[in-house]
């Protein structure tokens, strides 16, 4: 007679082996030419790449326990395997779509703010909104600091210093920093606008590189000193408050239907209210939810399926969207190609200066150094959403999505306002 016991075991056994035949065949069709277009394609080639480079990272000495382990891995991993037509171009083609005109990044960013917003204590939310503004301004004026004060020291101007590294790297990405940082130097200028955009975008990839591997750095960090952490809680002592408030969600395909919609939703209000609006859509988002969950209005059944559907995406979702980044947003050349020693120099004091000053100036505003600088500082540092992805998931504190959106969106609105006022006073 079977016992449950070795009917679990053998169920076990049987999952893997399916699993491993589903991963056969898709590797199989996708090596052949054979890949589906569309959604089912790119999602199936991104579930496999992630799930076997995660496993790896995951269980790789050194890599693990200091850069990130699985999360640096599919990212940089991927980025070979795709560019280096290892993989068929058809495939690299297929995720890029996927990731930039499929909308996946989107849908992923919006699953996880609206999750993480209404699973958050209220209190906690008040609290954390009033002082998180000081935090980002603090990341931004110790980045630039520093990385001007280093680059006269190499015998760069401290205006070049700032304008060309420090301020792409922390305005918040390339569509929403980089491309309207050279908008403005060289309307305002007369500096080529290709010429700007070669110096800025090797600064963009290249500190984003660096914001994954001391995301996990910082990670190892709060395992050596965990007085410095709140395990992914941005406030000090409201860790139980939180845990407490978000432990009762069921878990059912009903529930997860209710909160996919809900994120969808939420991303809709924040689409309609950018067109009227002279605001990023994730930022009018970010707001809207924020309002909501303050005011009380919404069902605590519907914040907590909103909750579960932000876990249920983590725990599926992220290894796959690693792979779509490092697809369609990491360009192994173009990093290699500036990694002179001076330049990788100032871009790493940038990204140094941005998590020092975000440490700082949250731990005297009440919050965990570790989480302030990982939020206000390597996700003002990094590419935008994809990076906050990144980082998030190299440092395993996913639940802190709202705030790096804060810092890329409004920090980032911030960096482009201010190289608008210094443009100004020079020009």
């Amino acid at each position: 007679m079977i016992t449950n016991d070795a009917m679990t075991v053998q169920d076990q056994r049987t999952s893997k082996i399916i699993l491993a035949i589903a991963a056969i065949t898709i590797l199989l069709a996708t090596f052949a030419g054979k890949m589906p277009s569309g959604m089912i394609g790119a999602l199936g080639i991104m579930v496999i790449t992630g799930f076997i480079l995660n496993y790896i990272g995951d269980r790789t000495p050194i890599i693990n326990q200091f850069f990130g382990g699985g999360a640096i891995v599919v990212i940089f991993g991927s980025a070979y395997l795709f560019h280096s037509s290892i993989f068929p171009a058809s495939a690299e083609q297929n995720v890029t779509t996927f990731m930039k005109s499929g909308g996946f990044l989107a849908f992923y960013v919006a699953s996880l703010v609206t999750g993480s917003i209404f699973g958050m204590d209220t209190q906690t939310l008040k609290k954390a909104a009033l002082k998180y503004i000081p935090v980002i301004l603090g990341s931004a004026f110790f980045a630039c600091l520093f990385t001007g004060l280093v680059g006269m020291l190499v015998s760069k101007s401290f205006y070049d210093s700032v304008m060309l590294i420090a301020l792409p790297i922390m305005g918040g990405g390339m569509g929403a920093g980089a491309v309207p940082l050279v908008e403005i130097m060289s309307g305002k200028t007369g500096m080529n606008a290709e010429t700007l955009m070669s110096q800025m975008v090797p600064a963009l990839a290249i500190g984003n590189a660096i914001a994954i591997v001391m995301a996990g750095l910082l990670n190892k960090l709060g395992q050596v000193a965990p007085n410095l952490t709140g395990n992914g809680q941005l406030i000090r002592g409201q860790k139980a408050i939180e845990e407490e408030d978000q432990s009762t969600a069921p878990l059912n395909v009903t529930t997860l239907g209710v909160g996919a919609l809900l994120a969808v939703t939420m991303y809709f209000v924040g689409t309609l209210l950018s067109s009227v609006i002279d605001m990023h859509t994730y930022a009018l988002m970010i707001l809207s939810i924020a309002l909501i969950k303050v005011s009380g209005i919404m069902p605590t059944a519907l914040e907590q399926a909103a909750h579960s559907w932000y876990k249920f995406v983590v725990g599926n979702l992220t290894p796959a969207l690693l792979v779509g980044i490092g697809v369609a947003y990491t360009d192994l050349n173009q990093i290699l190609a500036a990694l002179s020693p001076m330049y990788f120099l100032l871009v790493l004091i940038t990204v140094l200066g941005a998590v020092f000053g975000a440490g700082l100036i949250g731990w005297m505003m009440g919050f965990y150094p570790i989480e302030a600088a990982i939020t206000g500082g390597l996700c003002m540092a990094n590419m935008g959403g994809t990076g906050d992805v990144a980082v998030l998931a190299a440092s395993k504190r996913m639940e802190l999505m709202p705030f790096a959106q804060i810092s890329s969106r409004i920090g980032g609105a911030f960096m482009l306002i201010l190289a608008t006022m210094v443009v100004q006073a020079i020009a």
